[in-house]
Parts: structure tokens; sequence; C-alpha cells
């Protein structure tokens, strides 16, 4: 399909086939819709050779258009990353359905027996950038959860998205699931993904995953409910009484294993204790490692780094930079990460349990993770199998959201003959 098109008329037709396949599959069994997603594994497989070439004419596409390195780390899929989209898929498939999952169960005086079990959202509209991955991840929670999805990629990712969902298109045919239950907007044109944030007949709730740009429109615009993914200005805090090489080896982790993900450490916070004992090795080992390091006061002094600006904390690099500033101890360092962060994920490296309680007690951020990189928020590494995002608000999803964070639920309600006086 060409770029000349009815964004409107093109999104209510997906959406009118979504909301069809939604009724149908919110009673689709458990194990159906696990076939589904097996089979698109196979498929993901079978067609690894073909994704690639896609791949590269995507990566052609990213380069031309000036992305920077760690997007284009992002875009790329080669055998090793196709392996996990299959094995993202296979753990999705392996889990627990939550639809009709009972939640909360209690009777009443009134001879009445009461359930609150789970229920599929409907149609999920998922609005992505650059990740091609996230065509599988989306495509296959959405299904597991019983609901339809319109899959909006990234105008980097078109190729690969498109062969992508070819595969889970077959999975759905192997499964005798609606084949219009994940579908892909087939566009480029950004007019698709302004016609999906006002389809309120059609989409249930949009979910955006990628920049703070995109993100924020998606919240400005939309009338859709928004799951919000926002900035994941990441923090890691090392406190005085932090291990040395543990310290080490997490805060190198946490910047340099993957810098265009969201769980990128961005801000690294240094106790002045830490500091004073062990000298400016952390920030040395990210300067050996290519990172660069802006810090803020006596930090300036270590050779190397460079003098950080106001505006250079609060930041979502997704690079190899980072701020880096000493805190007198950790009622500081909340107060720096209630200021610049982002509640998304935040940790602290710490042997003391007082502090390390302290930093759980009091920040809200979505995820904190305590002598643990920040690299690991992530659906998959919380057992997930895969997330559609990590959702930073705090009505409904919140944290990675996988398939049970795409249910809502109902209440049943039994009786014998029950009247009320």
């Amino acid at each position: 399909m060409t770029d000349d098109i009815d964004a409107t008329r093109l999104i209510e037709t997906l959406g009118a086939n979504a909301r069809a396949a939604a009724n149908e599959l919110a009673f689709a069994p458990a194990p159906v819709k696990a076939q589904a997603l097996m089979a698109a594994a196979d498929a993901v497989w079978a067609r690894r050779e073909e994704i690639i070439a896609a791949n590269a004419q995507d990566m052609d596409f990213g380069r031309a258009k000036g992305l920077s390195p760690a997007m284009m780390d992002r875009l790329m899929l080669d055998s090793a990353r196709i392996q996990g989209i299959c094995d993202g898929l296979r753990a999705v498939a392996g889990q627990d359905d939550p639809v009709g999952a009972v939640i909360a169960e209690w009777d009443r005086p009134t001879g009445l027996h009461f359930q609150r079990v789970r229920t599929p959202l409907g149609v999920v509209g998922v609005v992505y950038e650059s990740r091609p991955n996230v065509t599988a991840d989306a495509g296959a929670l959405c299904l597991k959860s019983g609901n339809a999805v319109i899959l909006r990629g990234g105008s980097e990712s078109f190729n690969s998205s498109k062969v992508i969902h070819s595969c889970l298109v077959e999975g759905l045919k192997v499964a005798g699931l609606p084949e219009t239950a994940i579908q892909l907007v087939p566009t480029r044109d950004r007019a698709a993904v302004a016609a999906m944030l006002q389809a309120v007949a059609y989409i249930d709730v949009i979910v955006p995953r990628g920049g703070k740009g995109l993100v924020a429109l998606v919240q400005r615009e939309a009338r859709v409910p928004v799951f919000a993914h926002l900035d994941g200005i990441c923090h890691t805090y090392v406190d005085g009484s932090a291990d040395l090489e543990m310290a080490r080896s997490v805060v190198l982790n946490a910047k340099t294993r993957r810098t265009g993900i969201c769980g990128s450490m961005e801000c690294l916070l240094i106790d002045r204790s830490f500091y004073e004992a062990h000298g400016a090795i952390l920030i040395e080992d990210l300067l050996r490692a290519g990172v660069e390091v802006r810090a803020a006061g006596e930090l300036q002094s270590i050779p190397g780094v460079t003098p950080a600006q106001d505006a250079d904390f609060g930041f979502e690099y997704l690079d190899m930079i980072c701020a880096a500033k000493i805190v007198d101890g950790v009622d500081a360092a909340i107060a720096h990460i209630r200021t610049y962060g982002s509640q998304h994920t935040d940790a602290v490296i710490a042997e003391d349990e007082g502090v390390v309680a302290r930093f759980f007690q009091r920040l809200d951020s979505a995820i904190l993770m305590h002598n643990a990189s920040t690299q690991f928020a992530d659906g998959g590494e919380f057992g997930m199998g895969a997330e559609i995002g990590i959702a930073t608000g705090k009505m409904h999803a919140r944290g990675p959201v996988g398939a049970e964070q795409l249910t809502s639920f109902k209440y049943l309600v039994t009786g014998k003959g029950t009247v009320r006086s």
C-alpha cells in the first residue's frame, strides 16, 4: 500500500476488523492461543533469512535518515536476536493464561457469591519506534491476553515488521483464529498514527513505545486512553556501604551493555563517603569504556570528564553518555531522583539494609532495584516472556506491561433466587 491514503478510513477498517476479532479472542481456549504462538515462533525461525534481508533494507533506511549508533543497534536484527524473538514467543505461549483467572472470591450474608475475574481489554493499539522485535512481543502478549491488536511500527523498521507480522498471521491461521487478531498498519504515513489516537469507537487503549517525542505526541493528542511509557531516566545510587567490585560491575553494565534501551543508566549518583574511600574508580571505568561522563561539582577535576550543565540531569541520552554527581547520602540521592527522574527504574547499590529500605520506601519509581543493573528493566527478565513497554503512570498497569497487565476484570455474582430487601 502506498502512503497516499485516507488514514481515517484505513484505521476504521482495521478497527472494525480488530473489534470483530476481539469478540472471538475473548473466549478462545488457552491451548489454541498457545498453538498460534508456537506456530508463529516456528515461522519466524524458518523465515529468518527473509527477515534479515528485510532488516538490511531498514538499516539502509536508518543510515540515510541519520539514526544514532544506539538507535541503529535497536533496529538491527541478526540470527541471535531472531532466536530471541522466537524464545519470547514460546515463553509467552507457555505462560498461564490470564483470561478468566479468579483474582478474588468471597461470599456475602445475603447469600450472594462474588468473583472478580480477569477479562481482556478488547482492542489494543501499539505505536512504536525502531525496534522490530516489538512487533512480535506486542502481538504475542495481546493474543495471550485475548486482545486484538493494531500495530503501527516505526518507519525505520517497516520492512522487518512486515515479515515478522506475516509470521504471526501464519500462527493465527494454523490455530484457526481470526487473521485480523493481529494487524499491522501498512503504511509509513504518520496520519495513520493520528487516526489511531482518535479511534475511540475501535481502540480501547493505546500503548506508545519509543522516545520522548513520540510519547508526548500520543499523550497530547490521544482521545483513546493511554498506557504511558515515559523517558527511561534511570539512576544508579552507589552508597558508602556498597561493595566496590560489585559497584564497578553493576555500574558499567547498567550504562554500557546496551545504551539504546530504556533501562540504560543515564545518571550515576555517588555517595560522598564512597568517593572518599575509593576515589574516581567508577568514573574512570566508564571513561575507559568510551562513555562521555558529564560530571558535576568536584567530579569535574577527574581527567577526561565533561563539565555537566544543568540540562544534563533529567535527560535520556540513549547513547554512550552519562551524567554523574556526588551526593551526601541516600536522602540526597532520593531528593535528586525525585527532581530529575522519570519514575521508570532506579537502583541502589548498598550493603546497609537501612539504606536499601529507605530507598525502596521513599521512591515511587515503577521499578526499584537493589544491587542489580537497571538493564534488567525488561519484561522478559521479569519472567513475562516479553513486554509491550514499561508503564510509568499509576493507573491500571505499571512497570513491565505483559499479558496480565493487558487485562481488566469483571465481577461474576451468583445467587439462589436472591432478592434484595
